[in-house]
């Protein structure tokens, strides 16, 4: 079953790059007492990832924050190496937060998985931006496969 609005964030466990390495994020962690713009991709360093989804939240993070969202979060079925080098190779630091579906966990549990097996690409995740304030989803775009529309950061700006 496939999350939707007015639904509650599940709560499971994430990874994200510390300093010290990898280190476990619950969903709670991430999302209670707070608005939250994240937005999933099908993989990281892949070419709509990289050069239209990705870099349109970096560059509008700072409108998005203004409206009141205290993060923007990237999530991809990468691990937590994967996910900082492709942060870093995409200027995210201080504007959005990449974290690591490793093995699928929360994609799964929000009904979201993409099947890319025959490309050679396993299980990912569907392509969206999702709002969620205090760990419940307010909004929730999710894209049709091979098209990239409703999870930009013009959208979700247009959302807030």
């Amino acid at each position: 079953m496939t999350i939707k609005v007015g639904d509650k964030i599940p709560s499971v466990s994430l990874r994200r790059m510390t300093p010290e390495g990898p280190k476990e994020v619950s969903t709670d962690e991430l999302f209670s007492g707070k608005k939250v713009v994240l937005f999933a991709v099908p993989g990281a360093f892949t070419p709509t990832c990289s050069a239209r989804h990705l870099p349109g939240f970096v560059e509008k993070a700072g409108e998005i924050k203004s409206k009141g969202v205290d993060s923007v979060v990237c999530l991809a079925v990468n691990d937590a190496f994967v996910m900082d080098a492709w942060g870093k190779s995409q200027q995210c630091d201080g504007k959005v937060e990449m974290v690591a579906d490793g093995s699928g966990d929360f994609t799964r549990a929000i009904g979201l998985e993409l099947d890319a097996t025959k490309n050679g690409m396993g299980k990912r995740s569907q392509r969206y931006a999702m709002i969620v304030d205090n760990g419940v989803v307010k909004q929730l775009n999710v894209e049709k496969p091979g098209t990239f529309e409703v999870s930009s950061a013009e959208h979700v700006l247009s959302q807030l």
